[in-house]
């Protein structure tokens, strides 16, 4: 009998181990060095985080899973969540192709895009996901071919919350190629703001396949609120939700995407028929770009 109940005991705590916060760490595997603002998953499922600034993370899942460990500059990992205590991570190598590469003028800009800021809003929740409007390539764009600045409108309920700017491009009509090799990383302020990054550096040339611009949501402390809301039964509840917020706008055209738990998906239309000026419409993220020579 009691050996019936010490194997009983180790099986619950077995069993409770699983449902326990895993904490972890990710590092550089050649210098030892932490990696911030990793974008981590569990595979085929909409649950993840993001590594914090010393590269630390916890995730909460109740049996073992793969967890995929995605970084700006890093080959993508993927490990048993039994094994994510220390993650070291690889810097990629790129093979450059021997090419002449232009530098931009940047004597004349033209600016694309009509978003403008307005009250509707999306906010994250508390899953890492990206999300992106799509920009599609122009003849009147060959005279100013590169990408010198990225324009967005965000709604954040606390100050200085931070978002990943992600810019990557077109392939069958998929997000393929990231075309930045490092992070940008972009503090907001409190309040509706429009925010301008110049990202004129990385000498970006709009791909004629198409052109996206992502804001990725950092899923780490900082950027953490609680908010109260009424349920169905009119009952409060709590959740909790991770700034900023970003403006959405109504668009025609289906040009947004969505990156959640290691998949890109297309946004369709809201067919409502209820005479909303979203009805029929795709929420589109508040992006422009401007272009240079």
């Amino acid at each position: 009998m009691k050996e019936k109940r010490l194997l009983s005991l180790l099986i619950f705590l077995t069993t409770f181990s699983f449902s326990a916060q895993v904490k972890g760490v990710v590092l550089d595997s050649i210098s030892g060095k932490p990696i911030p603002y990793v974008n981590i998953w569990v595979d085929n499922e909409n649950i993840g985080t993001t590594s914090e600034e010393n590269g630390t993370f916890s995730l909460d899942i109740n049996e073992e899973k793969n967890i995929i460990f995605s970084a700006l500059g890093y080959e993508t990992k993927i490990l048993k969540s039994t094994e994510i205590e220390k993650v070291n991570l690889y810097p990629k190598v790129y093979e450059m192709p021997q090419v002449v590469i232009e530098i931009p003028k940047l004597t004349n800009e033209l600016e694309v895009g009509d978003s403008k800021k307005m009250n509707h809003t999306h906010f994250s929740g508390d899953k890492p996901w990206i999300y992106a409007k799509l920009f599609y390539f122009d003849e009147n764009y060959s005279e100013t071919p590169f990408l010198k600045k990225i324009h967005f409108y965000s709604d954040s309920k606390i100050k200085n919350a931070k978002i990943k700017i992600r810019v990557f491009e077109i392939n069958d009509s998929l997000p393929d190629f990231d075309l930045l090799n490092e992070d940008i990383i972009v503090t907001v302020k409190k309040g509706m703001r429009k925010n301008t990054v110049d990202i004129s550096k990385y000498n970006i040339e709009f791909p004629r396949k198409g052109l996206l611009i992502g804001l990725e949501w950092l899923i780490i402390d900082e950027n953490k609120r609680e908010y109260i809301y009424k349920d169905k039964e009119n009952k409060i509840k709590k959740a909790i939700t991770y700034e900023p917020s970003l403006v959405v706008n109504y668009s025609e055209t289906e040009n947004t995407f969505r990156f959640s738990g290691g998949k890109w998906s297309r946004s369709k239309k809201y067919k409502l028929d209820n005479d909303k000026a979203w009805d029929n419409k795709i929420l589109a993220p508040a992006i422009n770009i401007t272009l240079t020579n």
